[in-house]
């Protein structure tokens, strides 16, 4: 089970959290601290210092559901930015649990014409 690729408010949590947070510690974490709602349908993704772990955690219909990924071997590359919270598609979201480093990662651009001739 993987989160939707067609997701459009995904969030990284940038810094490391404590991963005994169960989805009321996580939840608060992003009303207090990111002053987001919980509640409005945006997935929120965690990791751990060693950045063996993510935890994300999603507000569906009438729970919360958590996706929990823990890594044998190998760390995840976590995106570095200034920011508290990164911003990412949910494709972004499956690269990143894929292993691939995101920030690494352009597609071609995107070109717009205004005609042929």
């Amino acid at each position: 089970m993987r989160p939707a690729l067609s997701l459009t408010a995904v969030y990284l949590y940038r810094q490391p959290i404590d991963f005994r947070k169960s989805y009321r510690g996580l939840s608060a974490i992003v009303e207090c601290e990111l002053g987001h709602n919980p509640f409005a349908g945006g997935l929120y993704a965690f990791t751990n210092k060693q950045r063996t772990k993510i935890k994300c955690l999603f507000w569906e219909d009438n729970g919360f559901v958590l996706y929990y990924k823990v890594l044998s071997e190998d760390k995840f590359h976590w995106p570095k930015s200034d920011d508290a919270l990164l911003t990412l598609t949910g494709q972004q979201l499956n690269w990143l649990l894929d292993g691939f480093d995101i920030s690494a990662m352009k597609g071609h651009k995107k070109l717009h014409y205004e005609a042929v001739f």
